[in-house]
């Protein structure tokens, strides 16, 4: 059989992808098409939209699958803001079905059927897409559906209650919510640093003090608590109540490294660099040490890299996504804080063209690993992968992209700030807390990008100065 000049083409062309990336980041347009390549791969991954799916998860918890339900928050988070970046509007009605899909019965991302593995940092991953959906003017719900900010503040309101903010180790959150799942004795960074973010950020959009006061008081009780090193910035995973969170777990992820451009009083103004207060000066030092501290640790070589586990292939699924959280997170940092933007920026763009560089594998000769730093395809893909070279590729566009909006710089979003009264089908029943309440936490959601302190609120450097 003689084949025609195209097929040519194309058998060339698939012999090439073992060794060559078919994406480029070498312009604006370049990016755009790569990330719209990979946000296809991502959601091939994704069944809720198909007949008999439920809308707004990945497959699993296992054993039915391989996914737990916070990371289709995380999803959805990265492609309500794939929107922003590019603006390409091809999967709205399945992000505005998903996110409006899990809310659960009390409109607060609290589903009942999600009750056996509810972490405070699950159920915050959806409330930070929602807030973000706020801040980017993601086009708002139908009138008869709760908006974007009111998703934000219920889950706030559940978090910020008694019955999550407990005495145990003088405050904080739990790990878990339910008492009786395994990890409602461990009290950890990415739930606290989570909280952290929706405060910080509700501050900045709303103005309302009550918001930045919890952030404060969050940062104050993770650096006294020991999750956060007071002489190098690192930030630890938790401990255990039991021991009175004495018994500090010192892995770090990557997902807790950065996202804390500040959680600032309101008195803070938005342009932190030429701030005079105290307390803008405080801000502005931590989020130095912490950036320092996250370039140096999880970016060696200007490359990220998860080193809780990436180096002795002991990577679980939801690790695999804590890269895109990363850069996601630092690239927000510079819009919110310019003064970063010059050491942040030439590190996402070399760790972004390094993770586009190993994407050769798969039938299609495009799937994404992990190992982004060798090279080359490591042989596994997934859902958490491909998120994450898609948000590492998208967050180039960032010196482009409209800066988050508030309620008085554009802000369209319902609020509702009563949200989260629920119907207390899953808020926890206090008990003795027993050694046998423990959990080896290096496992599903504990680490966020930005590090607790990156999930502690790139956006409340603004949140202040209102």
């Amino acid at each position: 059989m003689k084949l025609s000049s195209s097929s040519w083409t194309l058998l060339a062309a698939g012999r090439l992808s073992a060794a060559a990336s078919v994406f480029s980041l070498d312009s604006d347009d370049a990016i755009k098409e790569s990330a719209s390549i990979l946000a296809w791969d991502m959601l091939q991954h994704y069944h809720g939209n198909e007949s008999g799916g439920t809308p707004g998860i990945l497959p699993g918890p296992p054993p039915a699958g391989d996914y737990y339900w916070w990371e289709g928050g995380a999803m959805w988070g990265t492609l309500i803001q794939y929107w922003a970046f590019t603006g390409d509007s091809t999967y709205n009605d399945n992000i505005m079905q998903a996110m409006q899909f899990q809310v659960g019965e009390g409109q607060d991302y609290m589903p009942r059927n999600v009750t056996a593995s509810l972490g405070n940092d699950d159920q915050a991953f959806w409330g930070m897409a929602a807030m973000l959906a706020a801040e980017i003017k993601f086009p708002d719900p139908p009138a008869d559906r709760p908006g974007w900010l009111g998703l934000a503040q219920a889950v706030f309101n559940t978090q910020a209650s008694p019955q999550r903010h407990d005495g145990t180790c003088g405050g904080g959150l739990r790990w878990q919510i339910p008492f009786t799942n395994n990890g409602y004795g461990y009290k950890n960074s990415i739930a606290n640093g989570c909280f952290f973010n929706m405060a910080a950020r509700l501050a900045r959009y709303t103005g309302d003090a009550k918001y930045s006061d919890w952030a404060e008081k969050t940062w104050d009780w993770v650096e006294k608590i020991g999750f956060i090193d007071p002489q190098n910035y690192a930030i630890y995973d938790g401990a255990n109540v039991a021991n009175q969170c004495k018994d500090i777990n010192k892995v770090q992820y990557s997902a807790f490294a950065l996202r804390v451009p500040d959680c600032a009083k309101r008195r803070l103004t938005p342009r932190i660099p030429t701030a005079q207060t105290n307390g803008d000066q405080k801000w502005k030092d931590r989020v130095d040490k912490l950036i320092n501290y996250g370039l140096k640790t999880f970016f060696p070589h200007d490359v990220a890299v998860e080193i809780s586990c990436e180096l002795n292939d002991g990577c679980k699924t939801d690790m695999f996504t804590y890269k895109g959280f990363v850069h996601r997170w630092y690239a927000t940092t510079t819009q919110i804080a310019p003064f970063t933007a010059e050491r942040i920026l030439p590190v996402l763009q070399k760790s972004a063209q390094a993770a586009v560089t190993q994407c050769t594998g798969g039938a299609n000769g495009r799937q994404c690993g992990l190992k982004w730093a060798d090279g080359k395809y490591d042989g596994k893909t997934g859902a958490g992968q491909e998120m994450s070279v898609l948000a590492a590729v998208q967050s180039l566009l960032i010196g482009k992209a409209r800066p988050p909006v508030t309620h008085d710089s554009g802000g369209t979003s319902t609020g509702n700030t009563d949200g989260g009264q629920g119907d207390g089908s899953v808020m926890p029943n206090q008990k003795p807390v027993t050694a046998g309440d423990k959990v080896g936490a290096s496992i599903v959601t504990i680490l966020l990008l930005g590090g607790a302190c990156g999930m502690f609120g790139w956006m409340s450097y603004e949140a202040s100065g209102r």
